[in-house]
Parts: structure tokens; C-alpha cells; sequence
């Protein structure tokens, strides 16, 4: 107010100064220096009543300036008022009236001097040096504190002589004195001996705040004549606009009033303007929150990014920051500060906003666009409360997590306390990709899990691990522990069964070997898992305090199973709950306590009861993921899938994890299937229900976390949203549940299917008066009277009552409903292997499982490990190409026709199929012993405990491992875990380092696994002296995939003749594994090719020499060099010895040559 009444007051009076002190325009140059007498630096005042009209900030006068000698304009033309800028400060300068000669004269006067002067310099009034600016709109600073007219302080300007005549020439500086006057328009004759782009950007730099200039401008206009090209002064086009954007200001009005010829013109300097300005907001915001800046930032401990104990999930806010903060400021940022690895979304009215950081974000991924305001006025971005579940979901599925502060009152209620009274808000949820309860959940349920290492190493070498994990869609908690070895081949199985979303582990707490298994398998699962480290003192605390805890907060006080009972079961108690502790802790900090107090948990067994198959093993036998892009096409999973609800393709998923190993078990789950496979009009009806189930398992944990947890209904308009959910999902579960009960109905009618059925799996009673079908009639009528239509339900006041009257009364009988739920995934289940082997494009058969009896050595009266399959195929090595897989015969142990050896060793060309039988093998024991058909004619074999699988070429980048560490550290887990009872599939072990140290690694093995574990081995190479080696072992059979020549023309060398793979598994030793021809396959030259053949027919005639030993030993096996110790020990005993003993020994080494003469 006091401006505009400074401005209107100069409008009304205007003093005219006297001539000698008007002010003196121009610019100085940088670098020369000015002789001033100290008499001319005085400062002169007006008088007192004229003070006040004037605006603030004024500048000292001085006295006259001499310029060049020109002839005067013939005509006086006034020009506009201008803006100057000196020191920083705006000063305005009233020159209507004047003669455009009286302005510019001291341009036209000539310098005492004959040198002509080269620059012109204003002296700054406040310490005697020279300020450089070429605008003509811009002074020099000279302050007079007692007034606020614009006076300028007394000028002489200094030429350097001898900076203007030639060098050697050297002269006095010239003082000139020059009368103080206006710089009328500069023209290209009159400026400084400066480049065009330096005038350019130093005009550019004086623009500053144009506002006030603008209006000045506006109100001197009635005096002013309006300025047109042809009146403008001779000054090139680029610095014309540079000067005309000095006069545009920042507002439209100042445009208007300000007539311009371009408006090219108007656009330049307003992108100047908002550049300025963009910069000014960033500066301010830098400062303003400059303990969030990476290089200030810190945790709430203090703590910086590089301390190992930094808790990126905390920030510090410095208190007195804080203490200044508004009361919506402090809502925020309180829960921010604990928060920061969450995007909080605050509740404003109708709008939910994100700040700062979580603005970028938002920005960034949802392309929202950033604006100065909300809390603080600090950058952020906002969506309505109608599209916030939409934009919660994008960044869900993105990977971040999404917290939501929500408003616990409304604006009335808020007044009601007082005029300024903040609304309250409260974080009420925060959704995580791993603790998905609605929304797009997907197929196969969303994990999280929480591990903990052990701190000391066990008697045996090993290290214990303890785990818990948790499905919060279907409220479910596992807990459990397993041991490993530096393989951590169990951990590795542990993350493959579970495949969780996010790992929460203690900061600190894993060994480097750990840490490689979570980062390998991270990527391996079926989905990406989070690694997510926790503070070990806080997350993961002692056994005793987390059993304190759970008593305090009544955890798993609604679950089936009691909590310390489940633990029972459980080898390492105390890590698996120090695990357990981990993840309620996470838990409670993503306010899902209701799912705590109401939540199932079960004890977890890794290989508990099971056929026991590593992480490795299921990553090389392609179970859930492909080897190629990670997908599930060409998997065992995606083969078995014809499931029809969601819940059973999670129950194939967990039954493919752990297949079985009881007899008795595997041929009940065979027998249903057989049962559905011959009776297709049952399979058609069950599909009919099983379409029109929704996710049970899920709704039945929704449903249960809702118990007692009311408060969330209390809050404003999201409680009634959160209540609208409930019913939906209250009514899906009770009509899913009657067509499930519908179709067991239907099935108990059938009896023969219905006990083979009630084997697999128990169920309630059904029917009667305290059956479950009664109980459910019930509640289907309390929802078709009390929300009929569920899924889009009208709230009323009602409505909470009711649901949760109706829920605890329902969840009486939970137990029986998850049975119920159980039997229908199974059901469904066994319906998909029916499905499979009925539609399958070549045979398939119900295997023969027998139990085996323990037995040791080579005695043949009792039954060993069998594994007998003929016309063997792989079920989807040739889907997507079409073609047919050829079958194979395999037999490993005892078999129908007698003893038979228990390896195999497979020799071929390459690219002949070797690696495909061997897997083929693997799947059909894994598919028998889920209870499912397996891909061949007749499939006779004793269960397996242990798969061990070594298989493709690989290495591990990031963790320092090479191709042949790989071979050598599965091939270890191998050696030190193979069972009598393990299938063993080993594959050109060997190959990942020099010939001779590989083939000594593969004969060591291959003859360890023969004579000391003597299990079922598949042992494919291209060592082919190894063949002439175990050529006639008793144990060993030599076989290869067979393959043959198509001449390409007469005569053709052998280079030139085509190889065709037969893929037929042959007896006998492949000659050759055909490299060269394979090469050539591959696009190798032919000349390349054809020197290759030279250097091999060389190398085989040197090499050959070194393997002459060992094809002498063709005829003499490791098992005669086994009889012979004996022999010499027997012989070495000493005379005072039982001679029973001896004698004994003797006849057992007859006995042994005898058999063995007998099969050879």
C-alpha cells in the first residue's frame, strides 16, 4: 500500500531536477579503474517535503560526463521512463519533458583529450569501483540513505593511453568531467567496444524483477510517445528484444499495457521470466528441506547411508525444523519420518497428495504433474479419492509401497473443537506387492518371508536356518527350519517351493554364501523377489521377548493351531522364532495386526516326508520356470495345469513341491485319477461346479481377519468403502461355499468315486441336522435377506451390525469350511492329471510303485532300486515345434527279467538327445510319484528320495563363480547327500575346465557313486577312454543315443556327409561324439571345419598313447581290483586269526565271482 501511494503521490507532483543533477546512464567496462575527487562524491538532498513522493532506494547524482563531439538532432523527441538496476536495487527515473539532445549530449562532446576514448565508466558511490553492464536501463550503484530521490554521485572517467594508442607510447591517464544527464539511445557507433554476445548475455542478466518496472512504465505513458520501428533507435535486432524484455514484466496486464512490435519478443522473455523463477522456487525449496537432500540425509538414530546399521526406512527431521512445522505439517511429517520407504498418500478434503520425494515418484511413474502447494507449500501431486485405488494398484504392481493417512473426522466435526482446530488423521493401512489382500492378486498366492540365519555352525559342518513366511490373502502362517550346507542347496529348495514376493532377512546377520543363495534364487523363482534387509535389534529380537510379545498382543489367538504348538514340530526352535518374530514385526508395521490375532499357522518341512529335489535340481528339470525367458510354457507345472479354480493351481503348485514318497499314498491319489479317466461324465460335472467357484481360500482369510476389527468402519467415507468389501466377500464365500457343497453332494451319491475320494482327504459330515449343509442354508438366507445384491451393496447404518454379527457366528466353524475348501483343490487337482493323460498326444500309463526292502552289497535274494520304463518320452520337449518325441527303453536295478545294473553310462553326438533322456527320466519319477500317469508304456520303480540333477553350463557373473566352481559345487552336494535310494543324473561333468583335469574329475566321481553310494545313475559324457574303462564293470551299462550318415554326393569325405540324429537309445559305446559335423550344422566355415579334422586325427594318434593303460584294463574292472584287496588282506591276516572268518570271507568272493561270471 505504501508503494502505490508513492507511485500515485510521483504521478501527481513531479519534481523536474535540476540539469546538473540528472541522472548519468551508460555502462562501465570490467577492469579499468577511475580518478574521482573526493569533493564531487558528496551527496545531494532535496528537500524534505519532496522525500516522500519518491520511491525508496536512491542513488547519489554526479557531475557532468563529457562524451564524443557529434552534431545535434535537428528535432526533441521524449522517450520512455526506464527501469535501472544498481546494486539489486530498482530506481525509477521521470524524464517526460526533456529534449532528446539535453539526454543524449554528453554522447556528442568532445574529450580534452585528442585520443578518442574507448570506454565509459560509472563509479559505484559505495566503494569506488567500477560495475560492468552494457544495458542502457542500468546503473551504477551510488545510495543516499536520507532521501529517496535517484541521484548519482559526481563521474570523471579515466582513459588509459595506453590501452588506446600504440604499444610504447605512454601517456597520463585523462580525467574528464562531464555534466550529469540522461544516456539518451545507444547506437551501434555510440556502444562499448564489447561483443554482441557478451551484450547479449549481460542484458540478459539485468532483467531481474520486472514488475515494478513494468507499472512505472504504465503510468508514464501520458507523457510518452509510443515508439515504432521507425522511431527506434539504429540498434541491432537481438538487442532491441533483449532491452524490450526489460519492459515486459511478469503479468499479463504489463503486456497489455506495454505495447510490443513482436510478439516472438513477448515469448522470449517470458520463458526468461519463468526460467528465473523456476530456479528462485528450486533454490527456496533446497534450503527449505535440506536435511532430505542425499548428501544431509540421515536416519532417525542420526545414522548416515554408509553406516552398516542405516535404516533407510527412517529419516531425521532436526527439531527445530520440526517445531516450526504447521499442525498439518507435523501430521505428515511425523509419519513420513518413519516411514520413508513407503509412498504416503494424505488425505486433503477430496484428494489424496504426495510431497517431495513421493511426489517425484508420483511424477515419474504416473506422469502427474508437479506443482508448488499443499503441506508447506512444498512440491506435490494429487489424484481424487474416486481414482485412488486405481493409482494404488499401478504403483503396487511397479513394486513400491503405498501407505494411506486418512482423515479420522471430517471439516464440521473438526470446527465443532474449536475455529482452529486441525482435522485428525491417522496411517490406517499400508499395502505392500507382498501383503496383497484385494485387487489383481494373480493365480499363485503372493509371499512373504522372513529368514534367519544361525550364528554358530553344527557338529556336522552344517548351519540351520529359520524361516516363517505368510499368505496374507488367505491369512495363512508357516513356520519352520531347515539345515544346509556352503552349497545351501536346502535354502535354495526353500526359496524355489515358496517363490516369495519379498525377503526380509536381518541387516548384518548372513554369511556371504547365504547372501549369493538369495540373490541367485531371487531371480530363479517365479517371481522377482524383494530383498528386504531389517534392523537385527529391533525386527529380530531373542526367542523369550518374541514369546513375550505374542502373549501381550494375542497373535494366532484365532488360529486352528495354537502357535507354540506348531512349534512343536519344529527341529530349530529358537531361530525359526526369532524368523516368525521378524516377519509379525514387519507386519505390525504395515498395521495388519487383525491378520496377526487372526491368523492360521502350520509347521513347514522343506523335505519333510517327500521326494526331496534342491533348488538346482528344480531350476534344471525346468518345474516352474523355463530356462530361456523364465516363463512357464515348457515347464512340468504349465503340462499339468488343466486346473480349474485358482485355489487348486495353487494346491498342484505345492503338491509338485513335495511329491511322495509312501506307496501307499501315491496309489491312492492314482487310484481317483484312474477312476476320473474311465468315467468322463463325472469329470464333465465337475469342471461345471468347479467354473463357478470364486477364490475360497482367499475369501475365507478376508472374511477371518475381519473378526473384532471394527475401527477402520469408524472412519469417514473410507469406512463405508471398507464395509462395502466386507459384504462382497462375505456373500462370494457363501455362494461359492453352497456350489462347492453342491458338488460334494452330487459326488457322495457316487460311491465308488466317493471312498476313493475320502482317502485322499477328510471331510466334515455333510448332511443331517448338524451337518454343513443345513449350517450354510442359514446364512445364504441372512444374505439374500439382509444384502441381496452383495456385490454393488447400498450401505446402511445397519449394515455393520449385521455383518459382524453374521461373520462370528459363521467363523464358528471355520475349520470345517477350510476342510471343505481343501477337498474341492483336490479334487480339482486329481481331475487335472485325469485330463492330462487322457488327452496326451502318445501313450501313457499308471505306474507300478513297489516297495523295496533295505538291502546292502551285491546279495541278490532281496529286491533293490528299480526303475524300469519302456517307450519313455518327454512330455513337451517338442510341443511348440510340433514334432514327435521318439521312446526310449530304460532300465536301471532289478526288474522283472532279474538283476540289472543301476548305472548308465550314456555316450553320443552332440546335439543326439542325451540330455533329453535324461530329464525325461527325472519327470516321469517326479510325475509318478505325485500319483499321476507317467509319459510311457509301462513304468515299474521303487520310490525315490533324493533327485540330483547336474545338467547345462553356466556361470555366475556377479557372484564370482565360474562355469566349472558351478559343476563342482552341485556335484559336491551330490557326493556327500546320495542315497542307495537317489536317482542321479549327471551330465558331461568335467567339460568346464582342461581335458585331462576334467576327465580325472569325471572317472573319480562316476567310480565314487558306482562302488560306494551304488545308486541309480545316468551319467552322460563324451570322455569316451571312460567307456573302454568300465567296459565290462558289472554294474555299469554302456549305452548311446544312436545317429548315422546321409552322404551328401559319391565319395564325399567324411566332413561332407550329413549327420541325422535317430535319438534312439542304443547298446554300446558311440564311437565318437561327430563334433566336426555338428560344427558345420552350426555355421562354422568349411574350411575351418575341414583343419579341425587334421588337428584331431593328430591329437587322437598322441593321446591316444596315454590312454593305452587304461584299454588294457578294459578286460580287468575296478571290481576284480576290489576282489584282489580282499584276496591280499585275507593273505596278510594274522595265523593266530578265526579261520572261520577267513573261510567266510573266501566263500563270499566265490559266491560274488560266480554271479558275476554268470551275468556276463
Amino acid at each position: 500500500m505504501k508503494r502505490q501511494q508513492s507511485i500515485l503521490s510521483f504521478l501527481q507532483k513531479r519534481p523536474t531536477a535540476p540539469e546538473n543533477e540528472k541522472p548519468v546512464g551508460g555502462g562501465p567496462l570490467k577492469g579499468h579503474t577511475v580518478a574521482v575527487p573526493e569533493e564531487k562524491l558528496k551527496p545531494r538532498t532535496l528537500a524534505a517535503s519532496n522525500r516522500s513522493n519518491i520511491l525508496s532506494s536512491a542513488v547519489e547524482t554526479s557531475d557532468e560526463v563529457r562524451g564524443t563531439e557529434t552534431p545535434p538532432e535537428k528535432e526533441q523527441r521524449p522517450f520512455f521512463p526506464m527501469k535501472m538496476t544498481a546494486g539489486g536495487e530498482n530506481y525509477e527515473i521521470n524524464r517526460s519533458g526533456q529534449s532528446l539532445f539535453s539526454s543524449i549530449k554528453h554522447k556528442f562532446m568532445k574529450p580534452s583529450s585528442a585520443e578518442k576514448p574507448r570506454d565509459r565508466n560509472l563509479l559505484d558511490g559505495r566503494n569506488n569501483t567500477i560495475q560492468l553492464t552494457s544495458n542502457k536501463y542500468s546503473y551504477s550503484n551510488g545510495k543516499d540513505k536520507e532521501t529517496s530521490i535517484p541521484v548519482f554521485p559526481r563521474m570523471e572517467n579515466v582513459i588509459d593511453v595506453e590501452e588506446t594508442v600504440c604499444k610504447g607510447n605512454k601517456r597520463d591517464p585523462i580525467v574528464m568531467e562531464s555534466d550529469g544527464d540522461i544516456a539518451g539511445p545507444e547506437t551501434p557507433g555510440t556502444q562499448p567496444l564489447v561483443s554482441r554476445l557478451k551484450r547479449v548475455q549481460e542484458n540478459s542478466c539485468n532483467l531481474g524483477s520486472t514488475t515494478t518496472a513494468t507499472a512505472n512504465a504504465k503510468f508514464s505513458m501520458g507523457n510518452s510517445k509510443i515508439e515504432t520501428p521507425g522511431t527506434q533507435p539504429l540498434v541491432p535486432r537481438l538487442k532491441r528484444v533483449q532491452e524490450d524484455s526489460c519492459k515486459l514484466g511478469s503479468t499479463t496486464a504489463a503486456t497489455t499495457n506495454f505495447p510490443m512490435g513482436n510478439s516472438k519478443r513477448v515469448k522470449f522473455a517470458n520463458d526468461i521470466l519463468a526460467e528465473n523463477k523456476k530456479d528462485d522456487v528450486a533454490s527456496e525449496m533446497a534450503s527449505k528441506f535440506d536435511w532430505l537432500h542425499p548428501s544431509r540425509i540421515k536416519d532417525a538414530n542420526g545414522r548416515r547411508p554408509g553406516n552398516p546399521l542405516y535404516d533407510k526406512r527412517t529419516l531425521y527431521i532436526p527439531p527445530d525444523v520440526f517445531k516450526k512445522m504447521s499442525a498439518s505439517q507435523k501430521q505428515y511429517w511425523s509419519v513420513k519420518s518413519q516411514y520413508m520407504d513407503v509412498l504416503i498418500f494424505f488425505k486433503v478434503g477430496k484428494f489424496y497428495e504426495l510431497y517431495e520425494l513421493d511426489a517425484e515418484i508420483g511424477h515419474k511413474e504416473l506422469d502427474w504433474k508437479i506443482t508448488m502447494s499443499g503441506v508447506g507449500k512444498c512440491r506435490q501431486v494429487g489424484i481424487t479419492e474416486h481414482a485412488i485405488d486405481d493409482a494404488i494398484e499401478k504403483l503396487l504392481a511397479r513394486g513400491y509401497k503405498v501407505g494411506r493417512v486418512e482423515q479420522l473426522e471430517t471439516a464440521e466435526q473438526a470446527k465443532s473443537r474449536g475455529a482452529s482446530s486441525v482435522i485428525q488423521r491417522k496411517l490406517v493401512q499400508v499395502l505392500t506387492p507382498s501383503t496383497l489382500i484385494h485387487g489383481n492378486i494373480g493365480p499363485q498366492a503372493v509371499h512373504l518371508l522372513s529368514l534367519k540365519e544361525g550364528t554358530s555352525v553344527l557338529a556336522d559342518g552344517t548351519t540351520a536356518y529359520g524361516f516363517a513366511f505368510v499368505d496374507c490373502a488367505s491369512l495363512q502362517f508357516w513356520i519352520g527350519s531347515v539345515t544346509d550346507d556352503a552349497s545351501c542347496a536346502a535354502l535354495g529348495a526353500l526359496l524355489m517351493q515358496v517363490s516369495p514376493a519379498e525377503v526380509i532377512y536381518e541387516s548384518q546377520g548372513l554369511s556371504k554364501e547365504t547372501q549369493k543363495a538369495l540373490n541367485k534364487y531371487s531371480l530363479t523363482g517365479s517371481v522377482v523377489s524383494q530383498l528386504t534387509p531389517a534392523q537385527p535389534f529391533s525386527d529380530f529380537v531373542d526367542s523369550s521377548e518374541v514369546r513375550n510379545v505374542f502373549q501381550l498382543k494375542e497373535y494366532f489367538k484365532g488360529s486352528s493351531n495354537v502357535w507354540d504348538h506348531a512349534l512343536d514340530e519344529v527341529v530349530h526352535q529358537d531361530i525359526a522364532l526369532c524368523a516368525l518374530g521378524g516377519l509379525t514385526s514387519h507386519l505390525s508395521r504395515l498395521k495388519l495386526d487383525d491378520a496377526l490375532r487372526n491368523g492360521n499357522i502350520f509347521p513347514y518341512e522343506v523335505y519333510g516326508g517327500c521326494l526331496r529335489m534342491d533348488g538346482q535340481t528344480m531350476a534344471n528339470l525346468e518345474i516352474f520356470n523355463n530356462n530361456a525367458d523364465g516363463g512357464t510354457s515348457g515347464t512340468l507345472y504349465k503340462y499339468l495345469d488343466n486346473c480349474v479354480t485358482l485355489s487348486g493351481k495353487g494346491l498342484l503348485r505345492r503338491w509338485l513341491c513335495h511329491p511322495l514318497k509312501d506307496v501307499e499314498e501315491i496309489n491312492r491319489r492314482l487310484n481317483v485319477v484312474e477312476e476320473f479317466m474311465g468315467h468322463a461324465e463325472i469329470s464333465a460335472l465337475i469342471a461345471q461346479h468347479l467354473k463357478k467357484l470364486p477364490h475360497l481360500e482367499r475369501f475365507l482369510g478376508q472374511i477371518k481377519a475381519t473378526l473384532k476389527s471394527s475401527a477402520l468402519l469408524l472412519l469417514p467415507l473410507i469406512g463405508n468403502k471398507i464395509l462395502k468389501q466386507r459384504v462382497k466377500a462375505f456373500g462370494y464365500l457363501v455362494k461359492g461355499l453352497r456350489v462347492g457343497m453342491d458338488l460334494l453332494m452330487l459326488l457322495q451319491k457316487e460311491d465308488d468315486v466317493f471312498s476313493l475320494l475320502l482317502k485322499v482327504f477328510t471331510l466334515p459330515m455333510l448332511s443331517g441336522t448338524h451337518g454343513l449343509d443345513k449350517f450354510l442354508t442359514q446364512f445364504e438366507a441372512a444374505v439374500d435377506s439382509d444384502f441381496p445384491n452383495y456385490q454393488a451393496h447400498e450401505i446402511k447404518d445397519s449394515d455393520a451390525e449385521i455383518l459382524s454379527i453374521l461373520i462370528e457366528l459363521f467363523m464358528e466353524k471355520a475349520n470345517e469350511w477350510s476342510q471343505v475348501i481343501f477337498a474341492l483343490n483336490c479334487i480339482d487337482v486329481l481331475r487335472s492329471f485325469a485330463i492330462t493323460a487322457n488327452f496326451s498326444c502318445m501313450p501313457m500309463s499308471r505306474p507300478v510303485i513297489v516297495p523295496r526292502s533295505n538291502s546292502s552289497g551285491f546279495s541278490q535274494k532281496s529286491a533293490g532300486p528299480t526303475l524300469h520304463m519302456r517307450g519313455l518320452w518327454h512330455p513337451y520337449a517338442l510341443g511348440e515345434s510340433g514334432g514327435t518325441p521318439v521312446p526310449n527303453d530304460l532300465c536301471l536295478g532289478d526288474n522283472e527279467f532279474g538283476y540289472s545294473p543301476r548305472t548308465l553310462l550314456l555316450t553320443g553326438p552332440n546335439m543326439g538327445g542325451k540330455s533329453t533322456l535324461l530329464r525325461a527320466t527325472c519327470l516321469a519319477v517326479v510325475l509318478a510319484q505325485l500319483g499321476c500317469y507317467v509319459p510311457c508304456e509301462k513304468c515299474v520303480l521303487s520310490p525315490v528320495d533324493i533327485i540330483f540333477t547336474r545338467l547345462g553350463a553356466t556361470d555366475r557373473i556377479m557372484t564370482g563363480e565360474s562355469t566349472f566352481l558351478i559343476e563342482c559345487t552341485e556335484t559336491a552336494s551330490v557326493l556327500q547327500n546320495a542315497t542307495q535310494d537317489s536317482l542321479v543324473i549327471l551330465d558331461e561333468l568335467g567339460r568346464g575346465t582342461s581335458t585331462f583335469d576334467g576327465y580325472a574329475i569325471a572317472y573319480a566321481v562316476f567310480r565314487h557313486l558306482i562302488d560306494k553310494v551304488n545308486c541309480r545313475l545316468l551319467f552322460a559324457t563324451h570322455y569316451h577312454p571312460l567307456t573302454k574303462e568300465f567296459a565290462t564293470h558289472p554294474h555299469i551299462t554302456l549305452q548311446h543315443m544312436a545317429c548315422t550318415f546321409k552322404p551328401i554326393s559319391n565319395n564325399s569325405p567324411s566332413t561332407n556327409q550329413q549327420l541325422l540324429f535317430l535319438y534312439r537309445l542304443t547298446a554300446g559305446a558311440c564311437p565318437e561324439s561327430y563334433g566336426m559335423q555338428v560344427a558345420l550344422m552350426a555355421g562354422i566355415p568349411k574350411d575351418v571345419v575341414e583343419a579341425a579334422t587334421k588337428a584331431a586325427e593328430v591329437m587322437k594318434t598322441k593321446i591316444g598313447v596315454n590312454f593305452q593303460s587304461s584299454e588294457r584294463r578294459s578286460e580287468f574292472s575296478t571290481l576284480h581290483e576290489d576282489w584282489l584287496k580282499t584276496v591280499l588282506t585275507v593273505s596278510k591276516a594274522d595265523e593266530d586269526g578265526d579261520e572261520d572268518d577267513v573261510f567266510d570271507t573266501l566263500f563270499c568272493l566265490w559266491h560274488e565271482l560266480k554271479c558275476s561270471n554268470q551275468k556276463l
